[in-house]
């Protein structure tokens, strides 16, 4: 994986965590997410940044998909 990709990946999660205002942000590293699954990262990112205001099962669900993302252990 390309320093770019960790850098735009790092950048995104840092986006999503502000404009949702997520209490656990801390615990969303971009070291935790599988870059195979970048495109899908992207989509999220761009669903985040166009709406202005979240339900909570929005947000839920937002943060459900991230965690499909991360990296399997």
């Amino acid at each position: 994986m390309s320093d770019k990709v960790a850098s735009e990946v790092e950048q995104m999660l840092e986006a999503i965590k502000s404009k949702l205002r997520v209490a656990t942000g801390s615990a969303i590293k971009a070291s935790h997410f599988d870059y195979n699954k970048y495109e899908d990262l992207v989509d999220i990112h761009d669903l985040v940044m166009s709406k202005n205001n979240f339900s909570v099962s929005e947000m839920d669900a937002i943060v459900m998909e991230l965690g499909k993302l991360r990296k399997e252990n």
